[in-house]
């Protein structure tokens, strides 16, 4: 099976190829490994006691005939199964497991006997509603379905060489493509959820076939045409509607389907659904060189990052719809920032740093790592945030607003629509993935984690050792191990959030400032095995504002340090995190505390907290006294907040000029 990839694109190194030993990320490695994987598994086994129904596994054993039953769940609940084999693909590519793999491959064997003769595989149609499948696109979730399934057969094949579940994907693919297209008796349409998009060029890239690609393709280009899809396909069902007995109304934005994706101006409707629409948009770009696909990704790309997007890389300000809103709008407790948008984002950055290696996709995809994703999983890997707001009271989400409803000031066992914990448990057990890519003759390394990268540069075989300090201080090493002396260019990123940057190449200053390009310090070299290379970047703890067209932030202030953004909690600052302020010119000291939360660096000032006299029961006083009296203020990074129990959190704290 051969490789498809464009030699004028980058190329990220293979999974199988990086080994990470990094003090910070270890702990989350293992964690899925040791924790969220089994735990998850009894979770889609219905065998966590106080936790949601699953329904998972069971529907693919009723469907296989291997039980008696009704369908439970989700019309996509067949995706919790997916993801988990996929991430279960993900360990056993960077670690052997027998048992693990035994699991898994109980699991394919039944997902086998779940599928149809012509190819077709999902369990709520196989069981519920056989005559209905394929007739109610919008809202149903097949492709999206079929394409998490892909996604776990690409890579349970590229870690253990088996083809099971490999050959039942192609087969589900080879039935869409039967299925669907301009031809007669053919659905010219295109799923509800964007995802099989991206899986199909995956599918593409594994086994050569570029039917694959073309159907991705085709999927794209469909969406939005006119007249609509979506409506048609509602008219054709008496324009019945699966999640309640009222009439549908279709909402074109919503399912990013208003127009073409080529002429979208910004990101709208479903965040989810544009993020991963925009990676399969850039997957199939990068394989076709489609200039005004790759130009559609850009747009919109900087449509989310410059307008869209909060501080910790959590995207989709609405609750309604787990939606963008508009420009700048970007409340911090109703906001939705649902953890599968933030890492939809980080799959769509990755693919970026593909099409044009820029600084600018990598400091992206590091802040929604850092910050977004690993707040949407607690330190015990047994709790998870579906939503990931930026302030929460408790008393005010779990009162009578139901406007707060979908906020959770605590991390939940499971959902219903448990979509984000094995989304986690996939993104964090590929993480090798995400680190390092090479361009002809340039390696590119986007994040700093420490462990070992060896790849082959022409006849040479390249190993880079990296030892990194972050998220805590600004440091990484890397020692280079070479066959044969060999001419290659390192490109270092130099993050957004350090203003100063310094290399050494053994022992010595390399001057950078006119090496970097788009973000990258371009250390370019006849390389000697032995050789080192000593990254250091300045780590200040930044005041960071908001553009002032976001309403919410004005007069506010956000702390960051390094790629990590920092909050207030009650745990540390009391109740009524409202009320506190910072001064503008207080001082800000970081320092390690190893006994909190398994070790975090906490940033400590000097501030204000607004206090009123004996108020009494009056809403409204002219006459009240008011006075700003001294507190001293915690911050903690925003990651690490609800592992103490129930409590106000803030990230954003009024500044006092």
């Amino acid at each position: 099976m051969g490789q498809a990839v464009s030699k004028d694109h980058a190329k990220p190194v293979s999974l199988k190829k990086v080994h990470i030993t990094d003090d910070f990320w270890n702990y989350y490695i293992n964690l899925v490994r040791d924790v969220v994987v089994p735990y998850q598994w009894d979770a889609i086994n219905d065998r966590v006691e106080g936790a949601e129904r699953s329904g998972a596994v069971s529907n693919f054993k009723i469907a296989a005939g291997l039980e008696e039953g009704e369908f439970y769940g989700y019309v996509f609940q067949d995706t919790d199964v997916a993801k988990w084999l996929e991430a279960v693909a993900y360990l056993l590519e960077t670690k052997p497991d027998a048992a693990l793999e035994q699991v898994a491959d109980e699991m394919i064997e039944i997902i086998g006997k779940a599928q149809q003769p012509c190819g077709y595989l999902n369990t709520f149609f196989t069981i519920k509603e056989p005559d209905k499948k394929w007739t109610n696109l919008t809202e149903c979730h097949e492709l999206y379905s079929a394409g998490h399934m892909i996604e776990a057969g690409v890579a349970y094949y590229r870690a253990t060489g088996k083809r099971n579940l490999l050959d039942i994907v192609c087969r589900i693919a080879d039935d869409i493509a039967v299925v669907f297209g301009d031809g007669p008796g053919q659905i010219a349409g295109y799923d509800g959820h964007q995802e099989v998009e991206l899986a199909l060029v995956k599918l593409y890239e594994t086994t050569g076939e570029r039917k694959y690609l073309e159907l991705s393709s085709y999927f794209i280009d469909k969406r939005g045409q006119q007249p609509s899809f979506f409506e048609a396909e509602a008219d054709r069902r008496g324009r019945t509607t699966h999640w309640s007995n009222n009439k549908i109304h279709i909402d074109p934005e919503y399912f990013q389907a208003h127009v073409p994706v080529r002429e979208q101006e910004a990101a709208a409707g479903h965040a989810v659904r544009v993020v991963y629409m925009l990676a399969g948009m850039a997957d199939v770009a990068r394989e076709t060189g489609d200039e005004s696909l790759m130009n559609a990704c850009r747009k919109l790309w900087d449509n989310i990052a410059s307008k869209q997007m909060y501080i910790t890389g959590g995207i989709g300000s609405m609750a309604q719809g787990e939606a963008f809103s508009f420009d700048y709008d970007l409340p911090n407790d109703t906001v939705y920032s649902e953890t599968c948008a933030s890492i939809g984002l980080i799959f769509f950055a990755h693919r970026m740093l593909q099409l044009e290696p820029n600084g600018k996709y990598a400091d992206v995809m590091e802040r929604a790592l850092y910050n977004t994703v690993l707040a949407g999983m607690s330190r015990d890997g047994r709790h998870f945030f579906y939503v990931n707001p930026l302030e929460v009271t408790p008393d005010v989400c779990e009162g009578k607003n139901k406007n707060y409803n979908h906020v959770k000031p605590v991390r939940q066992e499971w959902f219903g629509c448990a979509c984000c914990p094995p989304n986690i448990a996939r993104l964090l057990a590929s993480l090798g993935e995400y680190l390092y890519s090479v361009k002809e003759n340039t390696v590119y390394s986007h994040l700093y984690i420490g462990g070992e990268m060896e790849l082959s540069l022409g006849a040479a075989k390249v190993k880079l050792n990296q030892q990194s300090s972050m998220p805590w201080e600004g440091s990484a090493r890397f020692e280079v191990t070479l066959d044969q002396p060999t001419a290659f260019t390192l490109a270092l990123r130099i993050p957004d959030w350090s203003a100063n940057a310094s290399v050494l190449v053994n022992g010595e200053a390399y001057a950078i400032a006119d090496k970097t390009v788009d973000g990258y310090a371009r250390i370019d070299r006849q390389w000697l095995s032995g050789d080192i290379v000593e990254l250091t970047l300045e780590m200040p703890i930044l005041r960071v504002r908001s553009h002032p067209l976001v309403k919410q932030n004005a007069g506010k202030v956000a702390l960051q340090r390094g790629p990590l953004v920092y909050c207030l909690e009650e745990a540390d600052n009391g109740e009524q995190l409202q009320q506190l302020l910072l001064p503008q010119d207080a001082e800000l000291e970081a320092s390690y505390k190893e006994e909190l939360l398994d070790g975090i660096q906490v940033i400590k000032a000097e501030g204000l907290k607004l206090q009123f006299e004996q108020w009494g029961t009056q809403l409204y006083r002219s006459d009240a006294g008011a006075a700003l009296e001294p507190a001293s203020l915690t911050f903690i990074p925003y990651y690490a907040w609800a592992n103490r129990g129930k409590g106000e959190m803030a990230v954003w704290v009024k500044e006092r000029l």
